[in-house]
């Protein structure tokens, strides 16, 4: 099973919360040293992930943003 880049996005942001929320319980530091480790790793994958995804579009600039269209 091929796992999609927006996929790897949401684990990402999913472990980096964690981190957070780790932190502010005040569990063991090698627990959150780890998850910050484990997180960076993740994020520079999941960029590398997002950039090299075979995506394409028939959207150029001149249709400015898709969800506020320029009449």
């Amino acid at each position: 099973m091929k796992i999609k880049p927006l996929t790897w996005l949401y684990i990402t942001t999913i472990v980096l919360v964690l981190v957070t929320v780790f932190s502010y319980f005040n569990f063991p530091f090698p627990v959150i040293f780890f998850l910050v480790v484990g997180g960076q790793g993740l994020l520079i994958y999941t960029v590398y992930r997002i950039l090299t995804d075979n995506y394409s579009t028939r959207k150029t600039f001149d249709d400015f943003y898709e969800d506020h269209p320029m009449e």
